[in-house]
């Protein structure tokens, strides 16, 4: 690991089993539990968790994942139960679009596709 560099990404979440399921259909995602609060996830490029929370959520954050074939997972990720929150558009460098998962947080997919 090195000083400075992004090492980890933490995420809230109201229901740790769904989101835990919404991930692992849609990414393949591996999951850990540490008791019922908290949950790690690996195999997604990046290590983080999600922490169970019952306030609401504001996500600061936009965590980009990259996929080779966009339309592929966003009907994955709508069949999970996410919520295509801005449809796919291009920018320099490729495509991309953003979504929401069951517990509200908002990420991107994008691709140079």
């Amino acid at each position: 690991m090195k000083d400075n560099h992004i090492n980890y990404v933490e995420f809230k979440a109201p229901d740790l089993e769904k989101i835990k399921k919404f991930y692992r259909q849609s990414f393949s995602w591996d999951f850990t539990d540490y008791g019922p609060t908290y949950v790690a996830f690996s195999e997604s490029g990046l290590d983080g968790g999600f922490e169970k929370t019952n306030e609401q959520i504001m996500n600061g954050v936009l965590v980009v994942l990259y996929n080779q074939n966009l339309d592929a997972i966003k009907s994955k990720i709508v069949e999970a139960g996410g919520k295509i929150s801005k449809d796919i558009f291009s920018f320099p460098g490729g495509h991309r679009f953003h979504f929401t998962d069951p517990a509200g947080n908002e990420l991107a997919v994008w691709s140079d596709k």
